[in-house]
């Protein structure tokens, strides 16, 4: 799935050549994604400019005068950069064409979303999918303090409440077991027994590992490219222990465990992250 890293290398390149451009058509070839798209999208946006590329989590704000176009990823979902006329691939559902560029939305299992939000229903950040996202790793706000005093009512695993996103976006599966391995924190460790010190060293490994997921433009997912049709390198570079199983730890030797936690793939070293 597209996690932060991912969305966030897909708005930079969105935004690099499409914010400040007329968007001339909406070309929808399949309407139901896990919403659906609206029926007269293209009527609703055709010649108006794109002001803004914005993400709040892993989804998409392409912000116009008169509401927002929240994209959504879904699991499997890209959106890449596309010549004039060039054919379509299998499962490439929406188009869109600026006055500039061409880009195409890519969704394989169509879970991901194309939704209008006028500016009548009020601030962006209160639409539903919206409103109970947590803070977002990158703001100044997120703190190991504010991380600390979070956790103090989560009796869940910490990689479970990690991957919920209430109390910090952007840390997906993937990421989860890369930051624990860095902080040397067990996924199965209860959240609120974590101290504070324990707490600084997860609050540096998260943004150290979505920081070096950025840089290298997200992971290589079998399925997910940039919108310049190349995928990123985070595995072939960072990659500790996600998806290494019974390969030996890069820190001290022992073979990598996989256990699944709410029915997702959890990878961790049993002697460095005792604990």
């Amino acid at each position: 799935m597209p996690e932060l890293p991912e969305v966030e290398t897909t708005r930079r390149g969105l935004d690099s050549v499409i914010t400040g451009h007329q968007l001339n058509e909406i070309r929808i070839h399949h309407h139901q994604f896990r919403w659906p798209i609206p029926e007269n999208l293209n009527q609703i946006l055709q010649g108006h400019v794109l002001q803004a590329c914005e993400r709040r989590g892993k989804y998409l704000l392409l912000a116009f005068e008169h509401g927002v176009l929240i994209i959504h990823l879904g699991m499997s979902g890209s959106i890449r950069r596309v010549a004039p006329g060039e054919f379509l691939l299998k499962h490439d559902h929406v188009e869109f064409v600026f006055d500039n560029a061409e880009f195409r939305l890519n969704d394989p299992r169509r879970f991901g979303a194309v939704l209008w939000h006028p500016a009548e229903n009020g601030d962006i950040l209160n639409h539903q999918l919206l409103a109970r996202l947590g803070i977002e790793p990158f703001d100044p706000q997120f703190t190991a303090t504010y991380l600390h005093k979070a956790l103090q009512d989560k009796k869940n695993a910490i990689k479970t409440v990690l991957l919920s996103g209430e109390i910090v976006v952007g840390v997906g599966n993937i990421y989860a077991s890369e930051s624990l391995f860095r902080a040397r924190i067990n996924p199965q460790t209860a959240a609120q027994t974590l101290s504070l010190s324990r707490c600084k060293r997860l609050h540096q490994a998260i943004l150290e590992t979505l920081t070096a997921a950025l840089e290298s433009g997200g992971s290589t997912l079998k399925d997910y490219t940039g919108t310049n049709g190349e995928v990123g390198a985070y595995f072939e570079i960072h990659a500790a222990v996600y998806d290494k199983e019974d390969l030996p730890c890069k820190g001290c030797g022992t073979p990598i465990r996989k256990i699944i936690q709410g029915q997702r793939a959890t990878y961790y070293c049993p002697k460095c992250q005792r604990y």
